[in-house]
């Protein structure tokens, strides 16, 4: 795990011709172009390098966060769009798209405080929430402290980093914290841009981790293969059944293990403060989007790849903490494609 390298992935990647999504053509001869989701870009990065040498077929994406994946596929820029907030079934008939999840995985809090090792702070919901919305501004706050009894927290000014691009790593952050505290879901809400009350904005996950590792006193949210990849300190979390849970793969599926991708339409699904002493509290997905109106030269590419990941990418999704689909969803994955795409 530890072992994993987002700067060489990068490089590999930048080897792998990623040019601006936007410039590339949908489908050129041996390449397929995504853009979307910086979440899963650790894991779609893997993938390709493989699936490159394998087969020869370059898969050239663009961490340009969800919001732009989105709208990339809308504009049919590229061949697929990834986001970790799915589209609702509405919007999908819309816009002649359709959608199907890759992996599970989730993202927890980070801090760079003086004296505190990773995991050895303890938050809650409510209290994050409280900080983003600018009500706690000290780490040395009651609230926190009375999590905390043991740690010394300094009386230091909390420096909050977001999201400064469409993301669905908000969505899911904000979708968490919209359950968990009113306050926020009638002041801010969740969505892949939101109005932060507070704190400075960082492009991507890579934006928010650098900002966090850069700043003395900073709180930010990330997805867990870059706390993994840059050693980041991270918090513990009390989850929805009043258990103190760690961030880890077997939280993550522990939370997707309550629904049932197959039996919902378009694999609209949610998996933050799920149910369960093991669930890790902001757990979530990537979805992969495509355009029904696309031709079948510019899908099938597309499908073959992804089909290539959930049948031979497991591995590598575990070691970096993304949690493989079972395997009833990629048949229903498959039959999905076929009913919409005719493949």
């Amino acid at each position: 795990m530890r072992g994993f390298n987002l700067k060489s992935l990068g490089a590999r990647a930048a080897a792998l011709a990623l040019a601006s999504a936007a410039s590339v053509p949908v489908l050129a001869a041996g390449q397929i172009t995504g853009a979307g989701s910086t979440w899963v870009y650790p894991l779609v990065a893997k993938w390709a390098a493989t699936y490159a040498q394998t087969t020869g077929v370059q898969v050239n994406y663009q961490p340009i966060g969800s919001g732009g994946g989105i709208q990339q596929i809308k504009a049919g820029t590229v061949a697929f769009g990834a986001s970790d907030m799915p589209l609702t079934p509405q919007v999908l008939s819309e816009n002649h798209l359709i959608q199907f999840p890759t992996a599970i995985a989730g993202e927890d809090i980070v801090y760079n405080l003086p004296g505190v090792q990773s995991g050895q702070l303890l938050l809650t919901g409510p209290v994050i929430a409280d900080i983003y919305l600018d009500k706690i501004t000290k780490w040395n706050d009651p609230a926190i402290q009375k999590l905390n009894p043991r740690l010394h927290l300094p009386d230091m000014t909390i420096s909050v980093v977001h999201r400064s691009d469409g993301s669905g790593t908000t969505f899911t952050f904000a979708n968490y914290l919209s359950k968990v505290s009113p306050q926020w879901k009638a002041s801010v809400g969740a969505s892949t841009a939101v109005d932060w009350p507070t704190g400075v904005g960082g492009k991507g996950n890579q934006g928010v981790a650098s900002y966090v590792q850069r700043i003395q006193g900073s709180i930010g949210y990330v997805e867990y293969a870059y706390i993994l990849e840059n050693h980041m300190d991270y918090a513990r979390m009390i989850n929805s059944a009043g258990k103190v849970v760690s961030p880890s793969l077997q939280g993550f599926q522990a939370a997707a293990a309550n629904v049932d991708f197959t039996k919902v339409q378009d694999f609209y699904v949610i998996l933050t403060d799920q149910p369960g002493a093991r669930s890790w509290p902001i757990s979530g997905c990537t979805w992969q989007i495509l355009r029904t109106t696309a031709a079948k030269s510019v899908n099938e590419p597309v499908t073959k790849f992804f089909l290539w990941g959930f049948d031979h990418g497991q591995a590598m999704a575990k070691s970096i903490a993304f949690g493989p689909l079972p395997a009833s969803t990629v048949q229903a994955i498959q039959a999905y494609w076929k009913r919409n795409l005719g493949i």
